[in-house]
């Protein structure tokens, strides 16, 4: 008994500093707890993203409502329907950013 009691403050002191350690280091602790943040303020810009979209599709939704020529160019636009006499005009996608992407090597 009285090597236990001996003994008691350094076994308790052991369990709680491997119990910090396991709080602070092991699979739910600082690093865990890192990537969550992370993972919520990524999630938080998507949704700010998100949100600009639908209010700009809101906005173009009550301009459709409202508006007859809006109405038109959108059906024309979708349809691809030219009225007589107009042309159109295809442009190329925008090209690359980087300018070897754009040039293919030479052999």
């Amino acid at each position: 008994m009285r090597l236990f009691r001996n003994k008691a403050p350094l076994i308790v002191g052991l369990a709680v500093c491997g119990y910090v350690w396991l709080a602070l280091w092991g699979p739910q602790g600082v690093q865990a707890l890192i990537s969550k943040h992370k993972e919520i303020r990524q999630l938080q810009e998507q949704n700010a993203q998100m949100k600009l979209e639908n209010e700009r599709r809101a906005e173009h939704i009550r301009r459709l409502e409202s508006s007859r020529s809006e109405q038109e160019m959108e059906i024309r636009k979708q349809l691809k329907l030219l009225r007589p006499g107009e042309t159109t005009f295809l442009l190329p996608d925008e090209p690359p950013a980087n300018v070897e992407d754009a040039v293919p090597p030479k052999r």
